[in-house]
């Protein structure tokens, strides 16, 4: 069975790119060998990745050196059923390009803000001459760091349509959970019932990307 490649992208910064992409990893790990690509050059997977010491609480991270995304993504293809990629916080590279070509999904992380979707815009580009070499691409935003005293404006659904990529039903709230696994070099399904509301949420992303 080929591998699933999955990238995490978004050239805006605070948006939880690499939150999302080592919980996600470490979701998938539960389901097969599960590799993650530090494609980002502030290292921050990989450092988060090290706090966990002797490794088994987390998928391996290979840290991918500048323009060699594309040969990393094939080689852990052919090792692993699953990759996640961390991409750069810009667009303004052939990195970013180059992972893109060499995946199967993007998921693009966006706080419910019509001002941070109107700056992610770019990446619908990005998308759209992606699928020149890779017709294949399917791409999704994921609505992350939800607040649920308040709720999606009309102004934020008719940005999400300005968008045109899709958005997955299941978003990621604002929990502390996610923040106290970075702190301890883990993922927020080891931090027992702590983590469980926030595992169902990742779980619940993970489903609908598999079964998309």
């Amino acid at each position: 069975m080929p591998a699933l490649r999955i990238a995490v992208a978004n050239q805006k910064g605070g948006t939880g790119k690499t939150t999302l992409a080592l919980n996600l990893a470490a979701g998938l790990q539960r389901r097969g060998s599960t590799l993650v690509l530090d494609a980002d050059p502030q290292g921050s997977i990989s450092q988060w990745a090290a706090l966990a010491g002797d490794g088994t609480r987390l998928p391996p991270v290979w840290a991918v050196p500048q323009g060699e995304a594309g040969r990393c993504i094939d080689r852990g293809a052919r090792e692993h059923r699953y990759l996640i990629v961390d991409c750069p916080p810009t667009l303004q590279t052939t990195g970013v390009r180059e992972i893109l070509a060499g995946v199967d999904v993007v998921l693009i992380p966006i706080q419910p803000s019509p001002l941070d979707l109107w700056a992610s815009a770019e990446i619908v580009t990005a998308v759209r001459d992606s699928r020149a070499a890779n017709q294949q691409l399917k791409a999704f935003v994921v609505l992350n760091q939800l607040d649920s005293r308040n709720a999606l404006s009309r102004s934020m659904h008719e940005a999400l349509a300005e968008l045109e990529i899709p958005t997955l039903a299941a978003g990621v709230a604002r929990r502390a959970a996610y923040r106290s696994a970075a702190v301890e070099g883990s993922s927020v399904y080891h931090l027992g019932q702590r983590g469980a509301a926030a595992a169902r949420e990742v779980e619940a992303v993970i489903e609908e990307v598999l079964k998309s």
